[in-house]
């Protein structure tokens, strides 16, 4: 697909990383087969193929209407459409270039603005939520059902292992998943202890840099993430072994810090060291695999849920599933794993409807064979579907420690 980049384009180095991407579509259609805002509005501009064709007018003519933000806005960046993309096409770096090329040429009305980065703030203010969550879980009784299934069920209380093994690794803090799913990391620590592994838990630093990345706010991604890596490079030069992640989303965010980094002459390196040493906790549960209890699951019968981020966008499809069978759940089968929950960041919350929706279906296909319990990755996805669930939602390493 050609593109010519308008004249307030020809230096613009985003525009040109986009319209590279663009080159690279043969619009063959693959993609909206597992698009899930395609399958749900049958609309073209609402499958990657339009969109892509909405970025490239953007680029050629330098500015936009108001369709190109809707649909642009639509998108969950599930990438769902890479996997199946028969040309290679970053789709995902492509739709956040165009997100921010937007933002430039036509930014938005105020008031959707100062919602957006209200919101961005209110998830990043780490001290505040866990203090919020705590207080909620004491007067658990107080507050609407809808509320109370955010919460977790109760704070833990087994103190986090003792640094004891030759081999340490780090493990992601400081954000959303600390305060309402504390458990999570904890059942890391607690399952890599069992296994030589120290776990170092760092919860100073805050945000990675997803949630500024989801609003357009892309200056202040890339802050977060070099307050991430200033905060990890001593230990990374103390020779740490892997940077461990729990939740798939900030995951994706990490693996790009390269890529994201990759102009500023400070931290370029740095990026790349971080993105090399960052691993989701099922690489690292996998390597181990031997070492685990062929007998954890007692044939517990468990849907998982495999995060969009996890299947598309780190590329571990079938790894936690590996790991679940090896030890001892029965895991049912889903129709449609490929496709998105919904959650997708902070989708949720600007595009609740489609979200409701797609959330009801997933639980639909995820229920279908009366699990005991739903698994997944991804702290998004987990509170976003327990919600509605008839059964509890867990992130997958709890079930192991």
């Amino acid at each position: 697909m050609d593109v010519t980049l308008a004249n307030s384009f020809k230096r613009n180095e985003p525009a040109q990383l986009a319209a590279d991407i663009i080159r690279k579509c043969v619009h063959c259609g693959f993609c909206t087969a597992t698009c899930p805002t395609y399958q749900l509005l049958g609309d073209e501009s609402d499958g990657p193929r339009g969109r892509i064709y909405l970025i490239r007018e953007l680029l050629e003519k330098g500015s936009a209407t108001s369709k190109t933000r809707l649909h642009l806005d639509r998108c969950l960046l599930c990438r769902a459409c890479e996997t199946t993309c028969p040309s290679g096409v970053h789709y995902g770096r492509l739709l956040e270039t165009g997100r921010e090329l937007l933002e430039q040429v036509q930014p938005r009305p105020a008031v959707n603005t100062l919602r957006r980065k209200t919101l961005a703030k209110a998830l990043v203010q780490t001290p505040v939520l866990n203090a919020l969550v705590k207080t909620g879980v004491r007067g658990r009784r107080l507050l609407p059902q809808s509320i109370r299934k955010q919460l977790p069920a109760s704070l833990p209380k087994v103190p986090w292992p003792v640094t004891r093994h030759k081999r340490k690794m780090l493990v992601l803090g400081g954000c959303v998943q600390g305060a309402l799913s504390p458990q999570t990391n904890l059942s890391a620590a607690m399952l890599l202890d069992s296994i030589g592994i120290s776990l170092l838990e760092e919860n100073k630093a805050g945000c990675c840099g997803a949630v500024g990345l989801h609003t357009s706010d892309h200056a202040m991604g890339l802050r977060h993430a070099r307050q991430r890596i200033d905060m990890w490079w001593p230990l990374i030069n103390e020779g740490l072994e892997a940077i461990v992640f729990t939740a798939s989303g900030c995951g994706v965010t990490i693996k790009d810090y390269g890529h994201l980094l990759k102009d500023d002459p400070d931290y370029a390196h740095k990026a790349e060291k971080v993105s090399d040493l960052a691993k989701d906790i099922s690489e690292v549960v996998l390597a181990e695999i031997k070492q685990l209890d062929p007998h954890i699951g007692k044939q517990r019968k468990i849907a998982f849920h495999p995060p969009c981020t996890l299947q598309h966008g780190l590329k571990l499809t079938g790894v936690v599933e590996k790991i679940l069978s090896y030890t001892g759940f029965d895991l049912l089968a889903v129709n449609d794993s490929h496709l998105c929950c919904g959650s997708a960041g902070t989708y949720s919350l600007f595009q609740p409807e489609i979200s409701n929706q797609l959330r009801t279906n997933k639980l639909d296909a995820l229920q279908h064979h009366t699990p005991e319990i739903i698994a997944t990755a991804n702290i998004g996805c987990q509170q976003h579907l327990k919600t509605k669930a008839n059964v509890d939602v867990v992130h997958w390493i709890e079930l192991l420690s």
